[in-house]
Protein backbone atom coordinates (compact mmCIF):
# COMPACT_ATOMS: atom_id res chain seq x y z
CA UNK A 1 0.00 0.00 0.00
CA UNK A 2 0.93 3.53 -0.37
CA UNK A 3 3.68 4.68 2.40
CA UNK A 4 4.24 8.46 1.50
CA UNK A 5 1.53 11.03 0.83
CA UNK A 6 1.47 12.88 -2.79
CA UNK A 7 3.00 16.51 -3.14
CA UNK A 8 0.68 18.85 -5.03
CA UNK A 9 3.12 21.74 -4.29
CA UNK A 10 5.41 20.09 -6.70
CA UNK A 11 6.94 21.50 -9.92
CA UNK A 12 6.18 18.16 -11.70
CA UNK A 13 2.35 17.89 -11.45
CA UNK A 14 0.04 19.06 -13.42
CA UNK A 15 -3.39 18.61 -11.60
CA UNK A 16 -5.33 18.41 -14.43
CA UNK A 17 -3.47 15.16 -16.06
CA UNK A 18 -3.49 13.51 -12.40
CA UNK A 19 -6.66 13.56 -12.42
CA UNK A 20 -7.49 12.18 -15.63
CA UNK A 21 -5.37 9.26 -14.79
CA UNK A 22 -6.52 8.79 -11.60
CA UNK A 23 -9.88 8.17 -12.68
CA UNK A 24 -8.77 5.39 -15.04
CA UNK A 25 -8.90 3.07 -11.87
CA UNK A 26 -9.06 -0.78 -12.68
CA UNK A 27 -8.89 0.24 -16.27
CA UNK A 28 -5.44 1.05 -16.50
CA UNK A 29 -5.04 -3.29 -16.56
CA UNK A 30 -7.80 -3.66 -19.25
CA UNK A 31 -6.57 -4.80 -22.41
CA UNK A 32 -9.58 -3.60 -24.01
CA UNK A 33 -9.67 -0.62 -22.63
CA UNK A 34 -8.56 2.72 -22.74
CA UNK A 35 -5.07 1.34 -22.20
CA UNK A 36 -5.23 -0.89 -25.11
CA UNK A 37 -2.97 1.64 -26.80
CA UNK A 38 -0.45 1.75 -24.08
CA UNK A 39 -0.29 -2.33 -23.71
CA UNK A 40 0.31 -2.15 -27.64
CA UNK A 41 3.27 0.07 -27.31
CA UNK A 42 4.51 -2.20 -24.34
CA UNK A 43 6.78 -4.35 -26.07
CA UNK A 44 9.09 -2.30 -28.16
CA UNK A 45 9.58 -0.32 -24.98
CA UNK A 46 10.13 -3.11 -23.14
CA UNK A 47 12.63 -4.49 -25.68
CA UNK A 48 14.51 -0.90 -26.03
CA UNK A 49 15.00 -0.63 -22.23
CA UNK A 50 15.79 -4.49 -21.62
CA UNK A 51 18.39 -4.20 -24.56
CA UNK A 52 20.53 -1.28 -23.45
CA UNK A 53 20.57 -2.43 -19.96
CA UNK A 54 22.38 -5.43 -20.82
CA UNK A 55 24.52 -3.71 -23.45
CA UNK A 56 25.64 -1.16 -20.51
CA UNK A 57 25.80 -3.55 -17.49
CA UNK A 58 27.65 -6.08 -19.86
CA UNK A 59 24.12 -8.58 -19.15
CA UNK A 60 22.65 -11.30 -21.67
CA UNK A 61 19.79 -9.84 -22.90
CA UNK A 62 18.64 -14.26 -23.59
CA UNK A 63 19.22 -15.04 -19.80
CA UNK A 64 15.64 -15.56 -18.05
CA UNK A 65 16.35 -12.83 -15.37
CA UNK A 66 18.52 -10.56 -17.38
CA UNK A 67 17.89 -7.51 -14.95
CA UNK A 68 18.54 -9.56 -11.77
CA UNK A 69 19.77 -7.11 -8.99
CA UNK A 70 19.55 -3.90 -10.70
CA UNK A 71 17.71 -1.58 -8.92
CA UNK A 72 15.08 0.66 -11.41
CA UNK A 73 13.06 3.15 -10.93
CA UNK A 74 9.51 3.69 -12.86
CA UNK A 75 8.30 7.60 -12.66
CA UNK A 76 4.53 7.98 -13.14
CA UNK A 77 4.18 4.37 -13.09
CA UNK A 78 0.38 4.47 -13.18
CA UNK A 79 -0.66 1.04 -12.92
CA UNK A 80 2.44 -0.86 -12.98
CA UNK A 81 2.02 -1.54 -17.16
CA UNK A 82 6.10 -0.98 -16.78
CA UNK A 83 6.60 -1.90 -13.77
CA UNK A 84 5.57 -5.57 -13.93
CA UNK A 85 7.98 -6.57 -16.75
CA UNK A 86 10.78 -5.46 -15.26
CA UNK A 87 10.41 -7.27 -12.05
CA UNK A 88 9.53 -10.46 -14.29
CA UNK A 89 13.08 -9.99 -16.37
CA UNK A 90 14.74 -9.94 -12.64
CA UNK A 91 14.88 -6.15 -11.45
CA UNK A 92 14.03 -4.81 -8.24
CA UNK A 93 11.56 -2.74 -9.00
CA UNK A 94 10.07 0.89 -7.58
CA UNK A 95 7.15 2.37 -8.94
CA UNK A 96 6.22 5.80 -7.91
CA UNK A 97 2.99 7.93 -8.79
CA UNK A 98 1.59 11.18 -6.92
CA UNK A 99 -2.10 9.20 -7.59
CA UNK A 100 -2.54 7.37 -4.92
CA UNK A 101 -5.35 5.95 -6.45
CA UNK A 102 -2.94 4.44 -9.23
CA UNK A 103 -1.02 2.81 -7.07
CA UNK A 104 -3.60 1.00 -4.89
CA UNK A 105 -4.55 -0.47 -8.11
CA UNK A 106 -0.87 -0.93 -9.42
CA UNK A 107 0.10 -2.84 -5.64
CA UNK A 108 -2.93 -5.06 -5.99
CA UNK A 109 -2.28 -6.18 -9.50
CA UNK A 110 1.44 -6.84 -8.55
CA UNK A 111 0.21 -9.13 -5.34
CA UNK A 112 -2.26 -10.81 -7.52
CA UNK A 113 0.73 -11.39 -10.07
CA UNK A 114 2.93 -12.64 -7.51
CA UNK A 115 5.80 -10.13 -8.16
CA UNK A 116 7.63 -7.98 -5.37
CA UNK A 117 7.21 -4.38 -7.05
CA UNK A 118 7.77 -1.85 -4.64
CA UNK A 119 4.85 0.96 -4.82
CA UNK A 120 4.97 4.69 -3.47
CA UNK A 121 2.72 7.30 -3.94
CA UNK A 122 4.98 10.32 -3.98
CA UNK A 123 6.94 12.46 -6.57
CA UNK A 124 9.89 12.43 -8.03
CA UNK A 125 10.89 15.80 -6.61
CA UNK A 126 10.16 13.94 -3.04
CA UNK A 127 12.34 10.44 -3.90
CA UNK A 128 15.36 12.90 -5.19
CA UNK A 129 15.47 14.92 -1.87
CA UNK A 130 15.89 11.78 0.42
CA UNK A 131 18.83 10.89 -1.37
CA UNK A 132 17.58 7.70 -3.22
CA UNK A 133 19.23 6.73 -6.46
CA UNK A 134 18.85 3.91 -8.44
CA UNK A 135 21.14 1.88 -11.38
CA UNK A 136 18.35 2.90 -13.71
CA UNK A 137 15.22 5.78 -14.21
CA UNK A 138 12.57 5.58 -16.43
CA UNK A 139 10.07 8.34 -17.38
CA UNK A 140 8.10 6.78 -20.19
CA UNK A 141 4.90 8.36 -21.67
CA UNK A 142 5.47 10.87 -18.58
CA UNK A 143 7.19 14.08 -20.09
CA UNK A 144 4.19 15.18 -22.07
CA UNK A 145 1.89 15.27 -18.81
CA UNK A 146 4.05 17.20 -16.39
CA UNK A 147 4.16 21.44 -15.75
CA UNK A 148 8.14 22.30 -15.98
CA UNK A 149 9.43 19.26 -17.67
CA UNK A 150 13.17 20.59 -17.51
CA UNK A 151 13.02 20.65 -13.86
CA UNK A 152 10.80 17.27 -13.84
CA UNK A 153 13.71 15.82 -16.34
CA UNK A 154 16.81 17.41 -13.82
CA UNK A 155 15.10 16.12 -10.98
CA UNK A 156 14.74 12.48 -12.75
CA UNK A 157 18.74 12.83 -13.90
CA UNK A 158 19.51 13.53 -10.12
CA UNK A 159 18.19 9.95 -9.25
CA UNK A 160 20.56 8.20 -11.45
CA UNK A 161 23.44 6.39 -9.67
CA UNK A 162 26.79 6.19 -10.62
CA UNK A 163 26.98 4.45 -14.31
CA UNK A 164 23.31 4.52 -13.99
CA UNK A 165 21.05 5.03 -17.14
CA UNK A 166 17.83 7.24 -17.78
CA UNK A 167 15.17 6.55 -20.01
CA UNK A 168 12.53 8.94 -21.73
CA UNK A 169 9.96 8.53 -24.12
CA UNK A 170 7.42 11.29 -25.63
CA UNK A 171 5.74 12.99 -28.31
CA UNK A 172 7.55 15.16 -30.93
CA UNK A 173 5.92 18.09 -31.35
CA UNK A 174 5.31 18.28 -35.18
CA UNK A 175 2.03 18.67 -37.06
CA UNK A 176 2.44 15.22 -37.93
CA UNK A 177 1.61 14.52 -33.73
CA UNK A 178 -0.87 16.85 -33.66
CA UNK A 179 -2.45 15.41 -36.71
CA UNK A 180 -1.50 11.60 -35.28
CA UNK A 181 -1.51 11.58 -31.95
CA UNK A 182 -4.47 13.84 -31.03
CA UNK A 183 -6.58 13.93 -34.19
CA UNK A 184 -6.16 10.17 -35.01
CA UNK A 185 -5.39 8.78 -32.32
CA UNK A 186 -7.83 10.88 -30.00
CA UNK A 187 -10.83 11.50 -32.15
CA UNK A 188 -11.13 9.42 -34.97
CA UNK A 189 -9.55 6.06 -33.91
CA UNK A 190 -10.60 6.16 -30.11
CA UNK A 191 -6.95 4.34 -29.00
CA UNK A 192 -7.16 7.10 -26.09
CA UNK A 193 -9.35 9.09 -23.97
CA UNK A 194 -10.24 12.53 -25.74
CA UNK A 195 -8.24 15.10 -23.83
CA UNK A 196 -5.35 12.84 -22.96
CA UNK A 197 -2.80 14.93 -24.78
CA UNK A 198 -1.70 18.40 -25.00
CA UNK A 199 0.34 18.67 -28.13
CA UNK A 200 2.06 22.33 -27.16
CA UNK A 201 3.51 20.41 -24.04
CA UNK A 202 5.11 17.63 -26.54
CA UNK A 203 8.77 18.07 -26.54
CA UNK A 204 10.88 17.60 -29.52
CA UNK A 205 14.10 15.55 -29.44
CA UNK A 206 16.74 19.00 -29.15
CA UNK A 207 14.65 19.86 -26.33
CA UNK A 208 14.88 16.77 -24.70
CA UNK A 209 18.46 15.79 -25.19
CA UNK A 210 19.36 19.40 -24.03
CA UNK A 211 16.83 18.93 -20.60
CA UNK A 212 18.88 15.60 -19.77
CA UNK A 213 22.57 17.39 -20.93
CA UNK A 214 21.70 19.89 -18.26
CA UNK A 215 20.88 17.39 -15.90
CA UNK A 216 24.01 16.17 -16.11
CA UNK A 217 23.71 13.22 -18.35
CA UNK A 218 25.63 12.61 -21.60
CA UNK A 219 22.89 11.25 -24.63
CA UNK A 220 23.86 8.18 -25.79
CA UNK A 221 20.79 6.83 -28.01
CA UNK A 222 17.70 8.11 -29.34
CA UNK A 223 15.38 5.71 -31.69
CA UNK A 224 11.90 6.65 -33.05
CA UNK A 225 8.68 4.44 -32.60
CA UNK A 226 5.88 4.05 -35.52
CA UNK A 227 2.84 1.67 -35.96
CA UNK A 228 2.79 -0.51 -38.36
CA UNK A 229 -1.21 -0.98 -39.37
CA UNK A 230 -1.13 -4.19 -41.28
CA UNK A 231 0.84 -5.75 -38.26
CA UNK A 232 -1.36 -4.03 -35.82
CA UNK A 233 1.59 -3.20 -33.86
CA UNK A 234 4.83 -0.68 -32.71
CA UNK A 235 8.59 -0.80 -33.59
CA UNK A 236 11.56 0.65 -33.60
CA UNK A 237 12.55 3.17 -36.73
CA UNK A 238 14.38 5.97 -37.96
CA UNK A 239 11.36 8.11 -37.35
CA UNK A 240 10.90 10.30 -34.39
CA UNK A 241 8.68 12.63 -36.08
CA UNK A 242 5.67 11.52 -33.73
CA UNK A 243 7.35 9.33 -30.61
CA UNK A 244 10.77 8.59 -30.04
CA UNK A 245 12.80 7.44 -27.08
CA UNK A 246 16.05 8.73 -25.60
CA UNK A 247 18.86 7.14 -23.27
CA UNK A 248 20.80 9.04 -21.16
CA UNK A 249 23.91 7.51 -19.01
CA UNK A 250 25.63 8.90 -15.72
Amino acid sequence: MPTSSPAPHSPSIDAADLAKFERLGEDWWNLSGSMKALHKFNPVRIAYIRDHICAHFGRDPRDPLPLSGLKILDIGCGGGILCEPMARLGADVTGIDPAPTNIVIATRHAAKSALPVTYLATTAEDLSASGATFDVVLAMEVVEHVRQPQAFIKTACNLVGDKGLFFAATLNRTLKSFALAIVGAEYVLGWVPKGTHQWEKFLTPDELRGFIQAGGLSVCDEAGVTYAPLRDEWRQSHDRSVNYMMMGKR
